[in-house]
């Protein structure tokens, strides 16, 4: 390899590309209003999809000047674990697994307070 290859320059660091022969795109000014007084004006090109809200510093939603806002998105509202249960079961079938397991508690409680002792219970693992 020769000596002079890459001598007097750092990689990276400097870069040796000029604006000569380059053309901005077209771009056009967008002004947003933000509903707590924030004027945003962003520049964008000719050619791009404006959208109709942008978000302001302060966090909110700012809206296109002289735009509509734009119809809100349906959300699926969250599933709940009832919801799932219902599903799968009618309040008939939940009712009779409810007095079948009240059932059997009580007759669990009612052979321990007789004195005899209940079947053998499993240690939990780990």
């Amino acid at each position: 390899m020769s000596d002079g290859a890459l001598r007097g320059s750092r990689l990276g660091a400097t870069s040796y590309e000029t604006d000569a022969h380059v053309e901005m795109a077209p771009r056009q000014p967008v002004t947003y209003d933000c509903p707590n007084g924030h004027v945003t004006t962003m520049p964008f090109s000719l050619e791009a999809d404006v959208p109709l809200v942008w978000e302001c510093r302060c966090g909110s939603e700012a809206l296109l000047r002289d735009g509509d806002r734009p119809e809100p998105k349906y959300v699926k509202p969250a599933r709940t674990h009832w919801d799932m249960l219902m599903e799968r079961r009618t309040k008939e079938d939940l009712q009779v697994l409810l007095d079948e397991r009240l059932q059997l508690l009580r007759s669990d409680r009612a052979t321990v307070s007789a004195g005899r002792p209940s079947a053998p219970r499993r240690k939990k693992t780990a």
